[in-house]
Formats: C-alpha cells, sequence, structure tokens
C-alpha cells in the first residue's frame, strides 16, 4: 500500500474534514478525494461518512485508524534510522511551541548532547495540527506543546503549568485588556477563559497564534498582553514591561507526547532530560512567586494513551 495514501488518511481523520486535510498535505480538496477513494477501493470499504459538519470513521475506518498509524510510523522509523548520521547510534526529531523552545527545550539542548554524544537531534518548531501529524506519521519521536490530541500509540502527559500574566508597557494597572492590548492565541481553554472574564471585551484590534510575535510587537510599539510568566519574566525585571496585579491570570499546562510503545533507550533518555529540565524551571519559578497571586482554574491533568 502507498504510505501516501495513509498519511491523507490520517490527515483528514486529524484535521475533521478534506478542505483541512488539504491544507495541511498542501494538495487540492480533489487530490485528497481522489487518494481516498483509492484507499476505500484497496480495502474494499468504505472509511468516512461525509455529511455538512465535516466526516466521521465508519466502524471500519475507526479499524483502520491503528494499522495506519502503525504502517506510516514503520515507514518513516525506516527512513530514521537509514538516515541516521555516520558515527551517531541513532536519531531523534524533536518539535514543539515556539515559546515552549526558550528557555526550556533550548536548555535541554546541551544537556542531550552532553549526556548522548552518539545521537543526532533534529530540532523543529511548529503549532499543535503539525506537531500532531507529525508525531502521528513518525516524522517526530517527540512534540511538546499546549493542546495535544488524543491519538492511538501516543502517551500525552503533563510536563509543567504555564502562568498566564497580563502584561503591559504602560504604567497602568488595568484589570483588562485596553487600548493596545494583542489577543494571544493560546488554546480553546484559554479562549474560553478569557471570554468568561472579561464578558464585555469587543475584540482585539490586533491578534496572533505565537506568543513570541506579540510579545515583540507590543515592545516594540507599546501595548499589553497575556504572556506565560516565565517568559515575560525577563521584561519585567528589566522594567520593560509592568504587571498589571488586578487582572486575573490564567493556567496554561503544558504536555511532552511520545509513542507509547516500542521506543529505543535512547527517547526514554531524552525524555527523562526534558522532564528535569522542566522541574528544575518550575522549582525556579515557586521560588520566585508571591503569595498574592491569582490563578483560574484550567483542567491540570490530561494523560492517554
Amino acid at each position: 500500500m502507498d504510505t501516501e495514501l495513509a498519511r491523507t488518511f490520517l490527515a483528514v481523520v486529524s484535521a475533521g474534514n478534506f478542505i483541512s486535510a488539504a491544507d495541511r498535505l498542501h494538495v487540492t480538496q480533489s487530490t485528497v478525494s481522489a487518494r481516498i477513494h483509492a484507499l476505500e477501493e484497496q480495502l474494499g470499504c468504505t472509511l468516512f461518512v461525509r455529511n455538512k459538519g465535516g466526516t466521521t470513521l465508519t466502524p471500519a475506518g475507526r479499524q483502520f485508524q491503528k494499522h495506519a498509524g502503525t504502517l506510516v510510523r514503520t515507514v518513516e522509523h525506516a527512513r530514521h534510522d537509514v538516515g541516521v548520521p555516520r558515527g551517531f547510534r541513532g536519531a531523534l526529531t524533536v518539535g514543539g511551541r515556539f515559546g515552549l523552545w526558550e528557555q526550556l527545550l533550548l536548555a535541554w539542548l546541551p544537556l542531550m548532547r552532553e549526556t548522548a554524544p552518539d545521537i543526532s537531534v533534529r530540532a523543529e518548531i511548529g503549532l499543535e495540527p503539525d506537531l500532531m501529524q507529525g508525531l502521528v506519521e513518525g516524522r517526530l519521536d517527540i512534540g511538546v506543546m499546549y493542546t495535544p490530541q488524543s491519538r492511538p500509540g501516543l502517551k500525552v502527559e503533563l510536563l509543567f503549568e504555564e502562568r498566564l500574566v497580563l502584561v503591559s508597557t504602560g504604567g497602568d494597572h488595568a484589570a483588562g485588556p485596553g487600548p493596545g492590548y494583542v489577543y494571544i492565541d493560546w488554546g480553546p481553554e484559554f479562549y474560553a477563559e478569557h471570554s468568561a472574564s472579561f464578558p464585555d471585551f469587543i475584540g482585539p484590534a490586533l491578534s496572533a497564534n505565537i506568543g513570541w510575535l506579540g510579545l515583540q510587537h507590543i515592545l516594540a510599539n507599546g501595548g499589553s498582553g497575556y504572556f506565560p510568566k516565565r517568559l515575560a519574566q525577563p521584561y519585567l525585571d528589566s522594567g520593560r514591561l509592568n504587571p498589571m496585579p488586578d487582572a486575573p491570570q490564567f493556567a496554561l499546562p503544558a504536555y511532552i507526547v511520545y509513542p507509547s510503545e516500542g521506543r529505543p533507550d535512547f527517547l526514554d533518555h531524552a525524555l527523562d532530560g526534558i522532564r528535569r529540565i522542566a522541574a528544575a524551571d518550575v522549582a525556579r519559578a515557586r521560588a520566585t512567586l508571591g503569595s498574592a497571586e491569582r490563578v483560574s482554574a484550567v483542567p491540570l491533568s490530561r494523560r492517554s494513551e
């Protein structure tokens, strides 16, 4: 079977419809439809039921899902092993959100090089849909992200919890968004908590899906926004940003996602290293916390296989 067909099938499952899957795969919708049709002909069954709300898996589609994931991961792992650079015993690809590389995964890289010098590491940046797709297909060995999705064959583990704080370049102490506010899309949980906390907020003039982009914008042009305390702290310490203590804070859990079984020993070594770096970062953050800070409730634990 052509693994491109299985990969397209998994993209449709992840995206929920053919149009979004086509966007992720950078092909036309007709190409996606043709591939799924060819796959269904090969298997002799219908895999999806299409309706106005998108696509849903048939019983046969649900059965094929685990086999498709295994097929694509096996091929990708074979390519990965064959492509191990000379002089190394293994290769590892790690992907994460931009903000989770800063101070966290960037600190893990030299640790990995020191403790496992015979492992080649490839570092990638991406958003959750791309990271999850890479994990499902086996192109990524480890993903670090905020809003993962449960997938067969993958384990989702809570790594640590970010605290989103409202900061501003001005000297005001408003309790909510004001002029120059930049809305950062930190995921559906943040959207729900933000909407509940600021019911009169009519919407931002500027929004971004990457926190680093919004942070650089307000540093250069002024304004305010919600950012992880971990990333904002250096600017708070230098006085370039000011805290807005009367504004609510929000919890943003960060997760590590990896294969639930069949992992090489060096992958477990890498996972342990990331956990150590995250635990040390959390310990430093707790040492600087004030007892008066408030954090609104957001689901804190989410583990699945």
